[in-house]
């Protein structure tokens, strides 16, 4: 029995690294992905079960490389559990990005935790407002603030990004609707969309129309106020 789970183990592991080689074309990888899981069958939760234990461990022993590597088999054996993926991100965006030698290493991976919430737990999760709050902090406390001494590189990177959208006419690939952008303008009374701080607006304001009323709404509410201040401030 022993062995057979083992075996099992290690077959989900494989699967889920052909699931990230997939997730470079978006309208394929969650067909692939949810017929993979339903064949798993009742292996799925004890797979899980197990992942998350080794997880643990690494966040313990501070492998947080590892761990990020075994958080792709996590998002892929548990795709519609929020958590898993803003567990994830804070990671790649938190604990990886502050152990790399310079700047630009580590924007690879504060844009990955990006990526990863916006392209990967929204996607799948579209109703979720609490990837949405991860992903406008994100936004907020890594680019917009000054709290990393690497936020000017980020914010620069950004830059870069967002003019490479507009030229492309191509606001999609960064996960953003233009009608919903032309609403935040009018709402919010900015339209610099190379600032940060404007997308943790646009991110915050669609996390609220997905929260009850409670703390997480609040602190959206909070992450669009104080957004607003800094880009005012710096602006």
């Amino acid at each position: 029995m022993k062995k057979l789970l083992a075996i099992s183990i290690l077959a989900v592991a494989g699967v889920a690294g052909q699931f990230a080689l997939c997730s470079v074309r978006p309208s394929a990888a969650p067909v692939f992905a949810e017929s993979v899981i339903a064949s798993l069958g009742s292996l799925r939760a004890i797979a899980a079960e197990i992942v998350w234990f080794r997880a643990d461990r690494l966040q313990e022993e501070g492998r947080y490389v590892e761990l990020a590597q075994l958080a792709s088999t996590l998002t892929f054996l548990e795709p519609h559990t929020p958590e898993v993926w803003s567990y994830s991100a804070w990671n790649l965006a938190y604990n990886i990005s502050v152990m790399m030698p310079t700047f630009e290493d580590r924007w690879r991976w504060v844009l990955s935790a990006i990526e990863l919430l916006r392209d990967g737990g929204i996607r799948l999760n579209p109703r979720d407002p609490q990837l949405y709050c991860e992903l406008a902090w994100l936004f907020e406390l890594k680019l917009g603030a000054d709290l990393d001494d690497a936020s000017g590189l980020y914010r620069e990177k950004w830059k870069e990004i967002v003019k490479d959208a507009k030229a492309k006419d191509d606001w999609l690939s960064l996960g953003m609707d233009p009608e919903k952008m032309r609403a935040i303008e009018k709402k919010y009374g900015m339209d610099d969309w190379t600032n940060p701080l404007l997308s943790a607006i646009y991110w915050a304001d669609e996390g609220l129309k997905f929260a009850p009323d409670g703390n997480l709404k609040a602190f959206l509410g909070s992450i669009i106020s104080q957004s607003k201040t800094l880009y005012n401030r710096k602006g």
